[in-house]
């Protein structure tokens, strides 16, 4: 297994919610806003501060097939992007995702961290 599948991996499962975003994207601002709302703290990944973030955003977009910001995973399963996020949020979804979405370690890693 490569360390960037690793790493992606490890996040993913070891947390209730990821955002795998970028610091300067308004849409991944959005749905970081979108969560906190939610009161639901999520790990933010932010590619373009990470040494491999380039290469965190191209495994993301062989497996996922999205290869655009914010890719959200909840509970383990990838949700899509903003927009995704908005229509779960509309149609009332997204808080029954939320509140059945478990982690590896049921959302308390220390590398969590509820964003702004």
């Amino acid at each position: 297994m490569t360390l960037v599948k690793q790493l992606v991996q490890r996040a993913i499962h070891g947390n209730k919610v990821v955002i795998f975003s970028k610091t300067w994207c308004p849409y991944c601002h959005r749905a970081k806003a979108i969560l906190q709302e939610a009161r639901e703290p999520a790990l933010a990944i932010e590619l373009n501060k990470e040494e491999r973030g380039a290469d965190i955003q191209a495994y993301l977009a062989h497996t996922t097939g999205q290869s655009t910001v914010p890719n959200i995973f909840i509970g383990g399963k990838h949700v899509g992007g903003c927009s995704d996020l908005e229509d779960l949020e509309s149609s009332g979804q997204l808080q029954a995702l939320l509140a059945n979405a478990k982690a590896g370690n049921n959302g308390s890693s220390s590398q969590q961290q509820q964003q702004q």
